[in-house]
């Protein structure tokens, strides 16, 4: 096996699965040759103008690549049966990456009131931000204050030394992001930053890059009625390479009358948040300290040998992603 392959834990089967990284030498051309050499050319490659550039000439124009429709979502090992439009119907590749799926069928939900449930179809890792906790990393994938916005002290405070777990989609996946949790919205904004890849190779090459690409960031309170009390929740949409833009389009029923968040609203369990504009990219969850449990298998698997993971590489000890489904459960309140 190469050396710079990446493999990862497919949760239904506990079969180990090597990634076929799209764009990788790309990315490695990026972040261990441009980026050591050319410093602004760097900074221009990454920019919200370039990455945009970037995702139109691949998910638009599609030169030398397939047109979308059946082909494409079999090429991906999508299932066209889960689709809610006609898969002839989604004739590009940006239709194919902004497609929505009979997720209701699809992605069945635990619907145990506690239950924290997956945000998106991803890589998932968890991780602490408590140096006292077996779970943490020092700040590999993010710098928690920049991440959550260096001004936001409130939240800053709250969520401290808490837990957090890292959902990487990859361009094949259902880009539709869903709630993790049941409760109010108590503030939302964005950050401005620059379209990293959220590549494995980019994320251990120490630039965290999850909090200096743009977000939105959304803190929901869950100790209320109808919550799912686990405190103080921060969700965290990263935008990346070839992804300029997260749409905010909350839906309480199937995708019917999406609207954007705003402080105040409820948010029900496992329904359709945001999406992401064509591409991979990330959802970063961030649990005050000691209010969630994370589930077994998926604490088991990061730790697994034998798993070529890049992670695992850049850390020098064992650090294996798990790949689950939107709305599967990955925790519990305490």
């Amino acid at each position: 096996m190469p050396h710079s392959a990446h493999q990862f834990i497919d949760r239904p089967t506990g079969q180990v699965v090597t990634e076929r990284l799209l764009g990788d030498k790309m990315v490695q051309l990026l972040y261990g040759g441009i980026r050591e050499k050319s410093s602004p050319l760097f900074k221009a490659l990454t920019s919200r103008r370039f990455s945009s550039l970037l995702g139109f000439l691949n998910y638009d124009l599609m030169i030398n690549r397939p047109r979308g429709g059946p082909s494409m979502l079999a090429s991906l090992g999508a299932d066209p049966a889960e689709c809610l439009d006609d898969p002839a119907t989604l004739d590009t590749a940006r239709k194919v990456f902004e497609r929505k799926i009979r997720y209701w069928q699809a992605r069945p939900m635990d619907h145990d009131s506690l239950a924290v449930v997956a945000p998106a179809d991803c890589r998932l890792l968890v991780g602490s931000l408590s140096r006292d906790s077996a779970l943490y990393i020092k700040e590999k994938f993010f710098t928690f204050s920049e991440l959550i916005g260096g001004t936001k002290t409130r939240w800053l405070t709250a969520m401290g030394g808490g837990d957090y777990a890292v959902g990487r989609l990859t361009p094949d996946k259902y880009h539709y992001t869903h709630t993790p949790v049941a409760g109010r919205v108590v503030d939302h904004y964005s950050i401005g930053g620059d379209c990293h890849a959220c590549n494995p190779f980019a994320a251990v090459d120490g630039l965290a890059p999850l909090s200096k690409n743009r977000r939105e960031v959304t803190i929901i309170d869950t100790d209320m009625p109808r919550g799912t009390a686990c405190g103080l929740v921060a969700m965290i949409e990263v935008a990346a390479l070839m992804v300029g833009e997260v749409v905010q389009c909350y839906s309480n029923n199937a995708y019917d009358r999406p609207r954007p968040v705003t402080p105040g609203m409820f948010m029900a369990k496992g329904q359709p948040k945001s999406l992401f504009k064509p591409g991979g990219s990330t959802v970063v969850l961030i649990f005050q300290a000691g209010r969630v449990v994370f589930d077994h298998d998926l604490l088991a698997n990061l730790r697994a040998t034998g798993v070529n993971s890049r992670f695992s590489a850049g850390l020098g000890r064992p650090l294996v992603e798990t790949e689950v489904l939107v709305r599967s459960r990955i925790g519990r309140a305490v």
